[in-house]
């Protein structure tokens, strides 16, 4: 089902298109602000069902009903919001960001350091996890570590640091992430939503010599794979099975990109800086 969007707030950029920032894109876009999402040329997307960047390749997408559409150019944005779509912008080196002029900026790429983001982008900044101190390279971090901790927004310092450690779930944390066993074209064997167990075959990396197999670690659902022919890097993380085996769970955003989304938002409307009658200390 395709949501209609009222889409007249204030312009809200948010950095990266990959599951997490879709998350904080769909929260917005809902909450009534200008998103506008920006992405690389080809982007990595484990979980791209639930993506707003799969607008890249393919045009146009949907997140629980919520539209994307890509766009060539800045000034097209304002088309897609009168019609209540989420633009996203090929631009990951924000050429575009003076013509965009947001009033909040949100780094969603979650590269565990600070690509070129600036407090200067926008009156109001924000950063998705480690690699950001708030007050130097932000305004606001807000913590991604799974646990207690979850969406903290945090106004000095730093999130806490990558374990390198996927979240647990369902009782197995690295065992249902899987990464490449070395760099060439992933070429997929199976489909998101399906059901696999310990051993199964997901998919083959080929690098022109030879061919090998990317296997499942653990029993579940197929909650996330890279789209077959892609070029990947050694040690890229290219699929995710869920030991939950809910497949419904494969076709939305999960509760940590839901409460990042809330989390940003609560920074926003905390700032004041849409609150006219309430004045900054």
């Amino acid at each position: 089902m395709k949501i209609k969007l009222v889409m007249n707030g204030p312009v809200v950029l948010v950095r990266g298109a990959g599951e997490q920032a879709s998350g904080v894109g769909l929260v917005l876009a809902k909450a009534g602000f200008r998103v506008v999402m920006t992405e690389v040329a080809k982007p990595l997307m484990v979980r791209w069902p639930v993506c707003f960047g799969t607008a890249v390749p393919e045009g146009r997408w949907q997140v629980e009903g919520v539209p994307a559409s890509r766009v060539e150019d800045p000034k097209q944005c304002e088309t897609a919001w009168r019609t209540g779509v989420i633009p996203v912008l090929v631009d990951p080196e924000l050429k575009g960001l003076s013509v965009l002029n947001p009033l909040v900026l949100v780094d969603a790429i979650m590269a565990k350091r600070n690509l070129g983001t600036k407090r200067s982008m926008a009156r109001r900044t924000f950063a998705l996890g480690p690699g950001f101190t708030a007050g130097v390279d932000v305004d606001i971090v807000v913590e991604t570590n799974r646990g207690h901790h979850l969406g903290r927004l945090i106004y000095e310092g730093a999130a806490q640091p990558n374990t390198g450690i996927p979240g647990e779930i369902g009782g197995f944390s690295k065992e249902r992430v899987i990464y490449s066993p070395k760099a060439g074209i992933f070429r997929a064997k199976r489909a998101i939503g399906e059901q696999v167990s310990t051993g199964d075959c997901l998919g083959v990396i080929d690098d022109g010599v030879r061919l090998e197999e990317v296997l499942s670690f653990c029993t579940g659902v197929l909650r996330g794979l890279l789209r077959t022919d892609t070029s990947v890097a050694e040690h890229v993380k290219i699929g995710d099975v869920d030991p939950r085996g809910q497949e419904e769970y494969c076709w939305t955003i999960t509760e940590k990109a839901r409460a990042l989304g809330g989390s940003v938002l609560l920074g926003i409307l905390e700032g004041g800086i849409l609150c006219p009658l309430r004045t900054k200390e």
